[in-house]
């Protein structure tokens, strides 16, 4: 018995794809207001951070439970800014 063929898609519109898939992994947490999501600059030559440590250790401590990818995790990551 042969499997069937999957169905392929062909992305046109790449930013709204990566636009809908942050949106995806968009959750509502509440998280301390005394956390600073601002990196603070590092007097350093070239692009500066732009989420302090804390908020990556955040990001990536909710990214593995819930098996979100990159792109997810940076609509959940932006997700508090928003609101």
């Amino acid at each position: 018995m042969s499997r069937p063929t999957p169905s392929t898609y062909k992305t046109g519109n790449w930013p709204a794809h990566n636009e809908a898939l942050n949106r995806r992994g968009s959750l509502t947490i509440w998280f301390d207001p005394e956390i600073s999501w601002e990196a603070a600059p590092t007097g350093q030559r070239g692009r500066q951070p732009r989420y302090s440590d804390a908020v990556i250790q955040i990001c990536l401590t909710m990214k593995v439970p819930f098996g979100m990818a990159l792109r997810q995790t940076t609509g959940f990551v932006e997700s508090p800014a928003r609101g």
